[in-house]
């Protein structure tokens, strides 16, 4: 499985090290990271690849959730199947 993993907030040093290093400690590959910094707002997109995780998509949102909360940043996670059905043109 991929998720979408998104990261909106007021930029701040170590948004993308912890966004990494959780993605690490639990074997999911990022696939693609595009990140931009606007009159100070961050705001990045990730893929990454699930399948050979250590944890459950629930848990990867959980701890990706809580992490946000210690940076001041909103992180979600979302199913990259579901997400690219909801945003289809046409």
């Amino acid at each position: 499985m991929e998720a979408v993993i998104t990261v909106v907030g007021v930029d701040r040093t170590g948004i993308i090290a912890t966004v990494s290093q959780v993605m690490a400690e639990h074997k999911i590959n990022i696939l693609t990271i595009n990140q931009v910094i606007l009159d100070g707002l961050f705001n990045m997109v990730m893929i990454a690849d699930l399948q050979e995780s250590c944890i459950s998509f629930a848990e990867l949102q959980d701890i990706l959730r809580h992490k946000g909360e210690g940076l001041g940043v909103q992180i979600m996670v979302q199913n990259r199947a579901i997400f690219d059905s909801m945003h289809r043109v046409g």
